[in-house]
Order: C-alpha cells, then structure tokens, then sequence
C-alpha cells in the first residue's frame, strides 16, 4: 500500500506507540513500515485490504499528536560524546566508551528517529541545552530492567525471509513486532529453536576475528567498550546457540535493509523493549 506523504510520521510513530516499531522514525514509509502495518493488522483482526484512514483510527492516530514538544536540557548535552568512532575493530577498543556523537544523535535515538527528520521538524535548530524542539511522540524505552517475569508461554521468533521478530504471549496476543537484520549468504541465520540464555545491558563486546570472514588477518581478539554505537548497541541477549545472540545497533537505519553477521540486530530501542519482556529460558524460534 502507498502511503501518503504527509501521514508517513503520523503513521511510523502510532506504529511504534502500539508496539509494532517501524524502526527508524524517518518520515518514509517503506518496507519497515509495510512489514508493521501487515502485522498489525493481522493482530488486530483488521482485513487486508483495510485502507490507511482504516489503519491510522484504528492506531488511535486521532486521540493525540504525531509530535510533541521537548525542551533540551542540560544533561542531554553534558556528554560524554564520541565525537569520532572509528570504523577499525583495534581502533575501537582503544577507546574507554563508543557514546553517541553528538547530542542530535542521542536526541534522535531517544525519540527513535532519524537525525535528519529531528533536523527537519526543526529547521536551524542548534540542538542546545534550553532549546524546545518537536519530537516524534513515541513512548520512550525504559533502559533499566523488568520489573515482573515474562508472561506465561512468552516466545520469540524471528523470521528470516519477513526480517521481522515478534513475541507473542501464550495466547498468542502480539506483545512486540520489530524490523530486523538477521544474517547473510556468508552467515545465514541459523533456523530451529533457542532458548535465551542472559540479557545484558550496556555490554562490552568480545570482538573474535575468527567468527567473522570479512574480518581484516591482522586483527587479534579484543574488548570493545560498551555504549550506544557499540558493534552490539546497548543491549546483547545470548542464546543457546554458541556466539549468537541478539542485540542492538549503532546503525538503526539500517535494519532491515542490510545484512548481519548471522546474529539478529535490531534498533537500540527495539533491543531495549526486548530485554523488557524476555528473561533466562524465553524460547527463541528461527524460522524461515
């Protein structure tokens, strides 16, 4: 279904308020957004064919914003910024932490966007402490841990040919729906059932050249800091399955559109709203 321009943002933020994150905030629905759409429509018994007026009451797209305002405060520019993250794996960890670049990224993050759309909700803004900017009026993630186990019969599954994962509970009600990246021709995902073994937030990540085939020979193993633009983002779920897992990104514009090395990436955000929900022994099922 084409969407109208003009409600892409209103649709992309109701998406993600319901649950079904259309990944990146940017203003364009494409193939994150469709692949939302679909579930939730499927979740909530609407056809096929319902249209996008259908679609955006039955987000609640009518009882609230699309944006709201915020007022920049003094820790949302405090810091510490990484100002310069190198791309070489050595290079990274010689730094104590991989923070965000900037308080526009971190802003952006926060509000599960795209720089580029906070740039254009609000053109010459300079992004400083007492600024009022519009913001995406998303339900932001808390970073800190569940405060109740999983649900009864909780199981997670991602799949490989939607690029999407879904947590259902066990009456098969949709408590989550994210866009992923989940493999490639050289790591393909690996199909059959898992099981979560820890979730850690804000991880460190052990960087094994060995485990990745476009890794540089002369890289040796090594500790990469923790932080947002960590090559695992701010939060790993190890699996059952030896050195997979899934986790964040540095990158969220890219999910769903680029490949992983055989591991399930989603947004930090995502990432987050998954640790939330799931706990040691959550199934994880890998289907095609």
């Amino acid at each position: 279904m084409t969407w109208l321009v003009a409600s892409a943002l209103v649709l992309q933020v109701f998406l993600d308020r319901a649950g079904f994150s259309p990944g990146e905030i940017d203003g364009r629905a494409g193939a994150n957004t469709a692949n939302a759409v679909a579930a939730f429509k499927t979740a909530r018994n609407l056809p096929a064919e319902a249209d996008e007026a259908a679609v955006l009451a039955a987000l609640g797209a009518n009882e609230a914003e699309a944006t709201v305002s915020y007022t920049i405060t003094g820790a949302d520019v405090a810091g510490p910024f990484t100002t310069s993250i190198p791309a070489d794996m050595m290079a990274k960890a010689k730094l104590e932490r991989l923070g965000y670049t900037s308080p526009l990224e971190a802003l952006a993050e926060r509000f599960h966007a795209s720089p580029a759309l906070l740039k254009q909700l609000n053109p010459g803004a300079a992004f400083a402490a007492g600024d009022t900017i519009k913001v995406p009026n998303i339900i932001v993630v808390a970073e800190g841990k569940p405060a109740a186990p999983p649900p009864p019969g909780l199981t997670v599954t991602v799949s490989k040919s939607r690029s999407t994962l879904t947590v259902t509970d066990g009456s098969g009600a949709v408590l989550m729906h994210a866009p992923v990246t989940s493999g490639s021709e050289h790591d393909p995902l690996p199909i059959g059932d898992w099981a979560v073994t820890a979730v850690s937030r804000n991880p460190a990540f052990q960087y094994n050249p060995d485990l990745f085939w476009d890794a540089n020979p002369a890289h040796a193993k090594a500790k990469i800091p923790p932080g947002p633009n960590n090559p695992v983002g701010v939060v790993w779920i190890d699996l059952s399955k030896e050195h997979y897992g899934i986790h964040g990104t540095p990158e969220p514009r890219q999910i769903g559109h680029t490949a992983s090395h055989g591991c399930v990436r989603l947004t930090n955000w995502d990432a987050l709203r998954l640790a939330a929900l799931v706990a040691k022994g959550t199934p994880v099922r890998f289907v095609e």
